[in-house]
């Protein structure tokens, strides 16, 4: 399985501000769109469907990103994910964005969701199934802070594209 797939985006005009830069809130329209896509495509996830016909799904918690380098109109990016954190509750997924040739980090996300009944309005339980499906994607991250996570995945590029 698949722990961290990868995706491609290219920036679009009419999400970047007068600079050409790609404004703050968009980075997470482009690394949530691509974490969708990529449950879809790696793993047969599809969450639309599942909110449709179970009326269940995950609703946004927290989302906290790092801005280390901007991405620019027409740039075309590289969007890696995984779920770094999970529990029967709860899921935490990692969103990197690099340029194109992944030698730069544009940006790194965590973002955490609880599982939710929308029939109820109420939180649920991971079924066992999605316990077994968490417990094959997991691959945990090693940092207490995304800001770390930040500087320790940019450290180890540059380390990589030196050697």
């Amino acid at each position: 399985m698949n722990k961290s797939p990868e995706s491609k985006a290219t920036i679009r005009f009419q999400d970047c501000d007068p600079f050409g830069h790609l404004n703050n809130s968009k980075y997470i329209d482009y690394m949530f769109n691509a974490r969708e896509d990529q449950l879809i495509n790696e793993y047969g996830l599809n969450l639309f469907e599942m909110a449709q016909f179970t009326k269940k799904g995950w609703v946004s918690a927290r989302t906290e990103i790092v801005y280390l380098k901007p991405a620019y109109v027409m740039e075309e990016v590289v969007i890696q994910t995984r779920l770094v954190d999970y529990s029967e509750r709860h899921v935490t997924a990692e969103a990197i964005m690099y340029d194109k040739n992944k030698k730069h980090i544009k940006s790194v996300m965590w973002a955490k969701f609880f599982h939710f009944d929308l029939a109820s309005q109420k939180g649920i339980t991971h079924s066992d199934e999605f316990m077994d499906l968490f417990a094959k994607m997991h691959d945990p991250v090693i940092a207490e802070k995304i800001d770390q996570r930040g500087i320790n995945l940019s450290k180890a590029l540059k380390a990589a594209v030196v050697a």
